[in-house]
């Protein structure tokens, strides 16, 4: 819209169009829950979020607070069960803590976690295995899965986000924070899925650098 103010005209900005990326209205944020350390069950231990995804929602806020978009966070419970029906939805629990979503990971023929002598990514188009760095030459990094999967109730999608460990989720979120312009050209609000890896700073935990891995399979033809 033009607005005259003394014979100039500005233009108002409204939000960018890769905001449609998140949704169109409120976003809700899943974050994995698991019970408290060292607590018993006798003891009624609580129910708490990681520090990197607590970050990762903080980082989502400012990120989508730019583009006009509310958001607000709910913990998934110990159990998993988790409600992936519904619009504007993002989800950052790995497939450990939630059968539900391990479920729907299962539906992606090009990206997967699997599990050996540990966590690992896999690209099954290429046969690549992506393991969380430290445990392979000592390096500060990590892997993340990025996607957008199909909802249960086949009536819509939800983003996806998760890492080999709590870290890769943040690399993926400092990933969409520098590119998300691009990506939305790329695949608008069709599923997909690609790897991200990330290097971070061992004592404060802030990502350095983020980088796509694997190409942007799209899983609508």
């Amino acid at each position: 819209m033009l607005i005259d103010q003394g014979g100039l005209f500005r233009r108002l900005a409204g939000p960018p169009p890769e905001r449609a990326f998140f949704g169109t209205d409120k976003v809700t944020v899943s974050l994995g829950g698991k019970y408290e350390a060292g607590k018993s069950p006798d003891q009624h231990p609580s129910e708490v979020v990681v520090r990197e995804d607590i970050e990762n929602f903080e980082h989502l806020r400012t990120l989508l607070g730019g583009m006009k978009l509310e958001i607000q966070y709910e913990v998934i419970p110990p159990s998993g069960i988790v409600n992936l029906n519904r619009d504007n939805h993002v989800v950052i629990c790995g497939p450990r803590l939630s059968p539900i979503v391990a479920q729907v990971l299962e539906g992606d023929d090009y990206l997967r976690f699997t599990k050996d002598r540990a966590w690992r990514l896999v690209d099954q188009k290429t046969s690549t295995a992506y393991r969380y760095p430290q445990d392979e030459d000592g390096s500060c990094g990590d892997v993340g899965y990025l996607g957008r999967l199909p909802r249960l109730d086949g009536k819509g999608t939800f983003l996806y986000i998760a890492g080999i460990h709590a870290i890769g989720a943040n690399g993926v979120v400092h990933f969409l924070e520098n590119n998300l312009a691009d990506l939305y050209r790329s695949v608008r609000a069709r599923r997909f899925s690609t790897l991200i890896s990330c290097k971070y700073n061992p004592k404060t935990l802030e990502v350095l650098e983020s980088e796509r891995i694997t190409p942007l399979y799209q899983h609508e033809r």
